[in-house]
């Protein structure tokens, strides 16, 4: 009987142990804290100005693709119209030769969003950077 009732009581003391280091726990002041770091760097006005840059240069990629596709769309009505007095080796080397601008227009795409990409990970880099380094500071 008395082994139960040493029992009882050193479980009765485990719980109060376990109760009061939760409560301690509890009432220490957390630490934790969550920042919109996306949010904070689009605020900065250097991103402001990289946006601005990365849009220019969208601007200038997209005027020359504009110019290329109506070179192609060009090339392709005039092949249409002289087809029928060329022989068919000529349309077939014609051809041929719309086909590789057409890859070319394509590859020029995919390198510039490429170079966008590029551009953006370089001017936004250092703005994560700064602010990064300006959350672990006031963390510290």
């Amino acid at each position: 009987m008395k082994q139960v009732k040493t029992l009882i009581t050193a479980v009765v003391v485990m719980f109060l142990m376990a109760g009061i280091n939760t409560v301690q726990a509890q009432a220490t002041p957390s630490k934790v804290c969550h920042v919109a770091s996306q949010e904070l760097v689009e605020q900065l006005p250097q991103a402001k100005a990289a946006d601005k840059q990365l849009r220019d240069l969208a601007k200038t990629y997209e005027a020359t693709l504009g110019e290329m596709d109506k070179e192609l769309q060009n090339k392709a009505e005039q092949l249409k119209s002289l087809a029928e007095s060329r022989s068919e080796e000529e349309n077939q080397r014609a051809y041929q030769e719309l086909m590789a601008g057409q890859k070319k227009l394509e590859e020029y795409y995919q390198s510039s969003q490429q170079a966008m990409a590029q551009k953006r990970t370089d001017l936004l880099k250092p703005l994560y950077k700064k602010v990064r380094d300006a959350i672990q500071k006031v963390a510290r």
